[in-house]
């Protein structure tokens, strides 16, 4: 589809509003898809009973998630609120996609240091980022050089999850390879500035506000990607913070190689770290705290986790499994089949 002066709209009021460019992205593709099915009918001739149909069609016939359908949703209330500034649409007759409760992938302390091992440079900072501190992927990888105070061993978190601030823990044992590693950052960033670049990107007004601010070292970027790239908004040459792809794929090829039978991720660091902070005795409240939760109901899931197995019902086979044992009943079920009744 050629550019649409309508979703030119949708960019704009997405922008005035400080939206993230994920969001943006986002929100425009459900929009385009909307207009789409609908055989390119502008939207303003569209109603309640097309938006429900859309929605149906994304729950009964592609069968997305619950979470994707409420993002389709959000975007099409958006369009119609603010950008056609009409009400709210009540959606008579709309199927909701069933939502799921799943219970994270949670390593053990083993698996942690196995996966670790298996991690090179700045690959395993990162990755000992999200598990000592229970950072999200993008958390990590937004962090400024001036979100790190090794004094107090702490992280502060800028436009978290909700765009909400918070302070976590640094693990002190971190410290001196992320000394060392912004040692190497720094190198990057005066050759930078030496080749006539070396501006990051700072959020909302702030490159009006403070001219030179872009520049300064407190708030480059801790883990910058290799290369510069055009900003897509801007259009502007300049250092991006890592790729959030290479990492996700170094964590899972890690994995592999530690031969994790799990399907491990990034994230599944932070499931890790708030499961292992409760098993050490920590309040759940502080562990909410760490993790930005809005709501402790979203914490309580790692409460879950602690209850299966072991720490929880102790299996009746337990009680006999050795009387049958000793009896030699005990069957190898690689070379033997149970009889039928």
């Amino acid at each position: 589809m050629a550019k649409s002066p309508l979703l030119e709209q949708v960019r704009a009021a997405l922008r005035v509003r400080h939206y993230s460019i994920r969001t943006e992205q986002a929100y425009v593709g459900w929009i385009r898809q909307f207009i789409l099915f609908h055989g390119k009918r502008h939207p303003a001739e569209l109603g309640p009973p097309e938006i429900t149909a859309f929605l149906n069609h994304l729950a009964c016939e592609r069968h997305v998630s619950a979470a994707t359908q409420n993002q389709a949703l959000n975007a099409l209330v958006f369009l119609y609120r603010v950008v056609l500034d009409r009400d709210s649409p009540e959606l008579a007759g709309l199927v909701r996609a069933k939502r799921t409760r799943r219970l994270p992938v949670v390593l053990t302390r083993d698996e942690v240091v196995r996966l670790l091992s298996q991690l090179r440079g700045a690959h395993w900072l990162m990755a000992a980022l999200l598990y000592g501190s229970g950072l999200r992927l993008m958390e990590c990888l937004r962090l400024r050089v001036k979100d790190l105070d090794f004094r107090r061993r702490a992280i502060y978190v800028r436009s978290g999850k909700g765009n909400k601030d918070r302070v976590v823990t640094l693990s002190e044992e971190l410290i001196p390879y992320l000394q060392r590693h912004l040692e190497k950052v720094k190198s990057i960033h005066q050759r930078d500035l030496a080749e006539g670049f070396g501006a990051v990107y700072l959020p909302y007004a702030l490159a009006r506000k403070y001219p030179n601010a872009a520049r300064e070292w407190a708030w480059q970027y801790v883990f910058p990607a290799r290369r510069r790239s055009i900003d897509p908004r801007s259009a502007v040459e300049r250092r991006h913070h890592y790729d959030e792809s290479a990492l996700q794929k170094a964590v899972k090829a890690a994995a592999r190689r530690a031969g994790i039978e799990k399907p491990v991720s990034c994230h599944c660091l932070r499931h890790s770290f708030a499961t292992h902070l409760l098993e050490r005795g920590a309040d759940i409240r502080t562990v909410q705290e760490q993790l930005g939760h809005k709501d402790i109901k979203t914490t309580q899931i790692y409460t879950h986790v602690l209850q299966r197995g072991g720490n929880a019902v102790r299996s009746p086979l337990a009680d006999v499994f050795a009387a049958v044992v000793e009896r030699g009943e005990a069957q190898d079920a690689w070379t033997s089949s149970p009889r039928p009744p």
